[in-house]
């Protein structure tokens, strides 16, 4: 779930960084909320037994 979240966040990052260059600072909260969720997901994801 938290993979899915990441790769829209960034996907949106990517669009709104060329599309949309003066948005500067919104563009790039969008890139550190979906590094956050890629990181909690890996830190928190099951391991098999």
């Amino acid at each position: 779930m938290l993979l899915w979240i990441a790769l829209i966040l960034f996907v949106l990052w990517l669009l709104g960084f060329i599309a949309l260059p003066s948005l500067g600072g919104i563009v790039h909260i969008l890139i550190v909320l979906a590094v956050i969720a890629l990181i909690v997901h890996f830190v928190t994801r099951r391991r098999a037994v």
